[in-house]
């Protein structure tokens, strides 16, 4: 399928593989130069890459600590969500839906040309309901973790759903099966390394298929695979909630 293969010639950034640990750490790291370091096992050939210098901004009067603890949850957080869109375009340009109705109506999964049309194919009222669901793990993720990210809290942690919260508890979103808190230091650090790679990589897939879509030609590796999209990236709903201007 020729999305796979559009998947597969994403895949071959061979610079984005990781170098061995030279210390174990999963603690945050703090300062620039620890940003440096990770950068540099992250991508030996490029190392620290920061052209705006946000490492060395104090966000909303925060110290330098904190910002940089915000910049690195973030870019978790984001190559996360590039992750579940790279996949995800892939899976609904190659018409793989649920075999079962997408809402209680009966109306099923789209089967569309263009990823993005499944997107404009939902009801808004279903958006608004992705949207709530989304802030809300947003807002758990701020005030249930045991220690905030901006105050050397972990990094892309995400506290559990436990008896505490929910009766009888719920999978742990971070580590549903258990297996991260088995491992060793070493193999976690290795693993938070190949985490911000492969996320790093996804932004720049997703990136490319969504500008290739809307230009064509601007990706010439894509020429010829990702198809036009005529709707607008930047208008996730049907109909605006807010009044008009």
């Amino acid at each position: 399928m020729k999305y796979l293969t559009a998947a597969l010639l994403a895949s071959t950034a061979a610079a984005f593989a990781p170098s061995a640990p030279q210390r174990a750490s999963t603690q945050l790291s703090e300062t620039a130069d620890d940003l440096a370091a990770i950068a540099k096992k992250a991508n030996p050939i490029v190392g620290f890459f920061d052209p705006l210098d946000l490492a060395g901004q104090n966000f909303w009067d925060t110290t330098s600590e904190e910002t940089i603890g915000f910049l690195r949850e973030s870019e978790v957080k984001h190559g996360r969500i590039a992750m579940f869109a790279f996949v995800g375009y892939i899976v609904h340009a190659n018409g793989i839906t649920f075999p079962w109705p997408m809402q209680l109506d009966g109306t099923p999964f789209p089967k569309v040309s263009s990823a993005p049309e499944a997107w404009d194919a939902i009801s808004d009222e279903a958006k608004l309901q992705i949207f709530a669901f989304v802030g809300f793990l947003e807002f758990y993720r701020e005030v249930a973790s045991e220690k905030h990210y901006m105050k050397g809290g972990k990094i892309g942690e995400f506290p559990a759903f436990d008896a505490s919260v929910i009766p009888g508890g719920a999978l742990n979103l971070y580590d549903p099966f258990g297996t991260s808190s088995k491992n060793s230091a070493e193999t976690k650090e290795a693993g938070l390394i190949k985490e911000i790679n492969n996320g790093r990589l996804a932004m720049l897939g997703i990136f490319g298929f969504l500008s290739e879509s809307k230009i064509e030609g601007s990706v010439p590796a894509l020429k010829g695979i990702i198809p036009s999209y005529a709707g607008e990236y930047m208008a996730p709903l049907t109909k605006s909630i807010l009044p008009s201007l």
